[in-house]
């Protein structure tokens, strides 16, 4: 009982401290997704704001666009001088920039549905600076954000996406007034919670000015790009509820992976949701032929949540080498918000098939056998992620969990690492003595490695064998455990 009681408190310190940081990407997750990034419920006309104003709007420009190519501009323009502006939460041109855009692409919304005969210039001027100011905001937030383990970073990004799905989905359904009294509130939060987030984070924690010497991690964003481009070519065929922003779809995944990870943060497997992308996309890709029996609804939540859970993944890695390297985050993830690009190219190519003269049927074959083949090329690069470890220290692919290691774990996988070498043991062999160093038993070890009693007995015979030893108690006297 007592074990219980210390496992609940455990559980909810993980959460104290990222309060502010939640409530203020949720908001402005919302905020982005009722003005301009919500292309599902834009294509209904359903949403709140902007969508909705495009919708009834007659001119047929999708000022989503607008918003995508003043994001890439800003993330581009951060990626070439980063080094200039960082801390970007000290830079009090930033903030300004950040929450000024936000404030007046709000202002823009809300106009543009009373005055329909000036809708086109503010729609546009809207949606370029919500796309400036939303592109700041993302890399502000992640700044804060990287000061927290990456325990409470996977928790609070799952959690903040899935508030900014439940804000959205009760935003939408309000009066025109409610609604414009929304869309200004919800950047003026976001700031006011972004603030008070950082304010609270230590001195010792907060991002420094010096930039070390680092390379990119380019298997990380091609991976990333594969992804972005594969689901832009497919994102106009999506249904409504399902999509990369704060919809249904994005609300379900983070719920999932919240609450696993709240629940169960030592079992939590990352290695094998790293590779979960390709199960879901492949599924959904084989489910588009089947669309006139069984409906789109299947095939396209399958899609979105296989690129929503692949950019989630991509940057949990990418904090992670920052945190392991010391390197600003701005510098990885404004590169991946640049990759915005390939999505826009990617929903591009359905139009030019279209001008070609492909019937629908040929539109829709060509396109899926495109996919296909990103996501042939992403697979290779997925189950080829050793160089994050060797060269970036990004361990939990093979560790699997979330847990940060101890000094005396990581005393003793480098030990286990050294035996490994100066004996000469396989691959599997080292993952045998890396769990039986933990003190795991056999059944334990047989189960997690998916490996029948005998052969189990094999492989510890083996190490035996090569070590010159006879008992695990031996064994533990190599590696320097008590046990």
């Amino acid at each position: 009982m007592i074990e219980k009681a210390e496992s609940r408190e455990d559980r909810r310190a993980l959460l104290r401290g990222g309060r502010r940081y939640v409530m203020a990407y949720g908001c402005a997750r919302a905020w982005a997704t009722l003005t301009f990034t919500g292309s599902a419920a834009s294509a209904t006309g359903t949403a709140t704001g902007g969508p909705a104003v495009a919708a009834a709007a007659p001119w047929s420009f999708d000022p989503h666009l607008t918003f995508d190519v003043a994001y890439i501009a800003v993330s581009i323009l951060l990626v070439l001088l980063f080094r200039r502006f960082i801390p970007l939460n000290e830079n009090r041109l930033v903030k300004a920039v950040s929450f000024g855009c936000m404030l007046a692409a709000s202002v823009a919304v809300v106009v543009a549905q009373w005055i329909p005969e000036g809708s086109f210039p503010l729609m546009i001027g809207g949606s370029l600076a919500a796309g400036a100011g939303y592109g700041l905001f993302l890399l502000l937030a992640a700044e804060v954000l990287c000061s927290f383990s990456l325990l409470r970073i996977f928790l609070f990004l799952s959690g903040a996406m899935m508030l900014g799905a439940v804000i959205t989905f009760f935003c939408q359904g309000m009066a025109p007034w409610q609604a414009s009294a929304a869309l200004l509130s919800l950047p003026v939060l976001a700031a006011l919670y972004l603030w008070g987030a950082y304010e609270r984070i230590p001195a010792a924690d907060r991002p420094r000015r010096g930039v070390p010497k680092f390379s990119y991690p380019w298997k990380l964003f091609i991976l990333y790009g594969l992804y972005a481009f594969a689901y832009g070519m497919r994102a106009h065929q999506l249904v409504a509820g399902a999509g990369r922003h704060s919809s249904l779809s994005t609300f379900i995944l983070m719920a999932v992976l919240f609450l696993t990870a709240y629940f169960a943060s030592r079992r939590f497997n990352i290695g094998l949701l790293y590779r979960s992308p390709v199960v879901l996309m492949v599924c959904g890709l084989l489910l588009v032929p089947a669309e006139s029996l069984f409906g789109s609804a299947a095939s396209s939540y399958l899609i979105s949540i296989s690129y929503s859970l692949m950019s989630f993944l991509v940057a949990l890695l990418l904090y992670d080498i920052a945190k392991r390297l010391g390197v600003a985050i701005v510098a990885f993830l404004a590169v991946t918000n640049a990759e915005q690009l390939l999505q826009v190219v990617g929903g591009q190519v359905p139009g030019l098939l279209a001008q070609g003269g492909l019937p629908a049927a040929t539109q829709d074959l060509v396109v899926t056998i495109m996919v296909a083949v990103l996501i042939l090329a992403a697979t290779l690069l997925l189950f080829s992620e050793k160089e994050l470890a060797s060269k970036w220290g990004v361990s939990i692919l093979e560790e699997g969990g979330l847990i940060e290691r101890t000094a005396e774990e990581e005393r003793v996988g480098e030990r286990v690492e050294e035996l490994s070498r100066t004996y000469r043991l396989s691959p599997r062999e080292q993952e045998v003595l890396a769990l039986l160093a933990e003190g795991k038993t056999g059944r334990i070890i047989q189960q997690e490695l998916f490996i029948a009693e005998g052969t189990f007995k094999a492989h510890t015979r083996h190490i035996y064998e090569k070590m010159s030893i006879n008992s695990r108690k031996e064994l533990f006297e190599l590696l320097g455990v008590e046990k």
